[in-house]
């Protein structure tokens, strides 16, 4: 069946004239009256929904029932990464999406090769959350992984709170000797550096901010693997 997001509470049984962009998604697949999808909107629900009327300029369908379906990690994930270069960040993006992960911070740090800033910065992002949306579509999920702004590193480091009682922070280093172990926090926050690895003031600094140094093996893995292999340790345990 059909899923695509929407840019509007779905919040009662009714007739909805689609948004732009789902309504351009139904038009491409051709979708007739009578046809069933599932929408969503972001805000936990999805909903099962039936195409009324197809024209040219609107789509409207009918909202049918909301259900409220279990695929979210057992714990909240935030995943901050110093972006890898080139197509890479696209695919951490929408792998980190398909895995689980709540939120994705993309950070520049010392060794950083892709530097982003101002809007430039902005559309990336603006890309990314469209690539991490498109991911919740085919996946399953109703509640899409978030992408904050593009920030440097040190500037978020010293923005960054205190860890709270239900928050573990881990630091993926090549560097560490303690293996990342059984998590019992309902929240995680893992930091994870780019293709040269985070120097060490960088990882002084993020220690000295609450996160724990762990390594993922004796294999180094690149910047866009870490994250991910993380992810989907996490799922399974």
């Amino acid at each position: 069946m059909p899923r695509f997001f929407v840019d509007t509470p779905l919040q009662q049984p009714g007739e909805l004239v689609l948004p732009a962009g789902a309504a351009r998604h139904v038009q491409v697949l051709r979708l007739q009256p009578g046809d069933v999808l599932t929408l969503f909107d972001g805000s936990g629900p999805e909903w099962r929904a039936e195409v009324t009327a197809m024209g040219r300029s609107e789509v409207r369908v009918n909202l049918i029932a909301a259900e409220q379906p279990a695929r979210e990690l057992a714990r909240v994930v935030t995943l901050a990464v110093v972006m890898p270069a080139n197509d890479r960040m696209d695919f951490l993006v929408e792998k980190a999406s398909e895995l689980g992960a709540a939120v994705l911070q993309p950070l520049v740090s010392e060794r950083s090769v892709l530097r982003l800033a101002g809007e430039r910065a902005d559309k990336k992002r603006s890309h990314w959350q469209g690539v991490a949306i498109a991911a919740a579509e085919q996946c399953g999920r109703t509640v899409p992984m978030r992408i904050e702004p593009v920030l440097s590193l040190p500037a978020w480091l010293g923005a960054l709170p205190a860890p709270a009682g239900d928050e573990w922070r881990g630091l993926l280093s090549p560097r560490a000797a303690s293996p990342l172990a059984a998590l019992a926090p309902s929240r995680a926050l893992f930091l994870s550096g780019p293709e040269g690895g985070l120097s060490d003031a960088e990882e002084a600094a993020a220690c000295a901010r609450g996160f724990a140094a762990v390594t993922l093996g004796p294999r180094v893995l690149r910047a866009d693997t870490a994250p991910l292999a993380v992810l989907s340790w996490l799922a399974l345990s």
